[in-house]
């Protein structure tokens, strides 16, 4: 291992790198990534409204059951400091709610289900 000091932006860091020479050992193989959890499932039928990017949710604007239209501001979700409206593709009933304010949500998490 090689210790590097690296400065970003002003801050400097220590970091830390193996050097590899030659073949990599057979027991080293790669790994493929974990598997996201499976969501919880959804009604059959169901339009699932997913997270377009990692944030968090600053605001859940509809209720279970509640009717919405095409173009609804389902929930607001803040990603990169800006905020982002979860609009509603079709029009119909809040099934579930999978998500609230707060939350940190990661790529394609599941945040609602339109019935």
């Amino acid at each position: 291992m090689k210790k590097y000091r690296v400065t970003v932006n002003g801050t400097a860091y220590e970091i830390e790198l193996e050097e590899l020479t030659g073949a990599a050992p057979a027991a080293a193989a790669p790994t493929a990534p974990a598997a996201p959890a499976p969501a919880a499932a959804a009604p059959a039928g169901g339009e699932q409204i997913t997270a377009p990017m990692p944030g968090n949710i600053l605001a859940v604007n509809v209720t279970k059951g509640a009717a919405v239209k095409k173009g609804d501001v389902l929930m607001v979700l803040e990603a990169m400091k800006m905020e982002n409206e979860i609009m509603c593709p079709c029009d119909g009933t809040v099934a579930s709610i999978h998500t609230e304010k707060g939350a940190a949500v990661e790529t394609g998490a599941l945040l609602c289900v339109i019935q």
